[in-house]
């Protein structure tokens, strides 16, 4: 039904916000990769992420659905897909037509934002949660795009549970599929593993008013009590909502919980 796919994947976790089928969907339909929330990332991430695609010849766009950051340079590659379209039905003697594109990607990575933003008014509706989008729905983007907005797609089963933890770190998939107190810890366990882990934990201490280097003395399930014994009479649920909110909203910082793999092997469709 379409000429031209867009990709839309969390730039915090883009490996882990690609489905592992997507590479058969599409074929040899062209693929755009848009590595949406770039606002959530620092620019040192964006950069690593820039040159690892580079160096697998694979185009990239790095956009902010809610300002609408990027948005532009996405608009003139579907046009770009769409002319070789149209090239291939004149020399078939077809009339040219609206090129068709549809947008796809796991839940709540900021598609229907994305759209809105594209077509420049609210054409979709949008709400920072997974499941918002439930049915197919086309748009107009401009002169010469239809665009297909379509509801978050998941694997039926979710084998790395690395990956699986890392959606629920960034809110890409329902809270009802796991408990805020465990991701929180693992959450935390994946701020000490990152090449910058130090200085993140360093904000982890001070938003919980902790001594400075207190936190790495302690296991990650300990941190997570602490702040519920600090903060919450000991409720452990309400301390894991509090850290993985303060993660999402950027109150830790804003950084990447994944980096670019090392090697120079084919681009990662996980």
């Amino acid at each position: 039904m379409v000429d031209v796919i867009i990709e839309v994947r969390d730039a915090r976790v883009p490996l882990s916000t690609t489905h592992p089928s997507v590479a058969e969907w599409c074929h040899n339909k062209p693929r755009l990769v848009v590595m949406n929330r770039v606002d959530m990332i620092s620019n040192e991430d964006k950069q690593e992420w820039t040159t690892f695609w580079s160096a697998r010849k694979q185009k990239v766009f790095f956009t902010d659905g809610k300002s609408g950051q990027g948005c532009e340079p996405v608009v003139k590659a579907m046009l770009r897909a769409g002319q070789l379209v149209n090239e291939r039905r004149s020399r078939r003697g077809l009339a040219p037509r609206s090129v068709r594109a549809v947008m796809i990607g796991f839940p709540n990575v900021g598609k229907s934002a994305l759209i809105n933003r594209l077509v420049k008014r609210r054409a979709v509706e949008s709400a920072n949660k997974p499941g918002v989008t439930r049915t197919l729905r086309w748009v107009t983007v401009g002169e010469g795009i239809d665009l297909l907005d379509a509801p978050g797609v998941i694997p039926m089963r979710l084998d790395d549970q690395i990956a699986a933890a890392r959606l629920a770190m960034v809110n890409d998939i329902g809270e009802a599929s796991y408990i805020n107190s465990t991701i929180a810890g693992s959450l935390l366990a994946r701020f000490r593993g990152l090449p910058n882990g130090r200085n993140v934990m360093a904000r982890v201490e001070k938003r919980y008013n902790m001594r400075h280097g207190e936190s790495w003395d302690m296991t990650c399930e300990d941190l997570v009590w602490r702040v519920a014994d600090d903060m919450f009479q000991g409720d452990l649920e309400k301390a894991g909502v509090r850290i993985l909110g303060d993660y999402r909203s950027g109150r830790l910082g804003i950084f990447a919980l994944e980096i670019p793999p090392a090697g120079d092997g084919p681009t990662p469709s996980q």
